[in-house]
């Protein structure tokens, strides 16, 4: 599980490098990374808008950005629908 973790951390640092702060995801990066690491997880990852909807559910504190909880969120729900728990 340490492996698993540290590469979600570098993964998510990754693609939230690209255009300035390692500490958030902007909309275009989250699009990079739910296209090119998570595209049979994430229903519609090819549709932009339906990454668009995916990204404001997730921004709780609507700044337009993912902050790496805000993320988490994310990889929480999509491990629990993966090992078949409830939510």
């Amino acid at each position: 599980m340490e492996a698993a973790i540290g590469v979600l951390v570098s993964q998510f640092k990754a693609y939230a490098g690209s255009d300035g702060s390692t500490d958030t995801l902007s909309r275009e990066e989250f699009h990079r990374l739910v296209t090119s690491e998570l595209p049979n997880f994430v229903k519609n990852a090819a549709d932009p808008a339906g990454v668009d909807q995916l990204m404001t559910s997730l921004d709780k504190d609507s700044d337009g950005e993912l902050n790496f909880m805000e993320f988490w969120q994310l990889i929480g729900s999509l491990a629990s629908k993966r090992g078949g728990f409830s939510q």
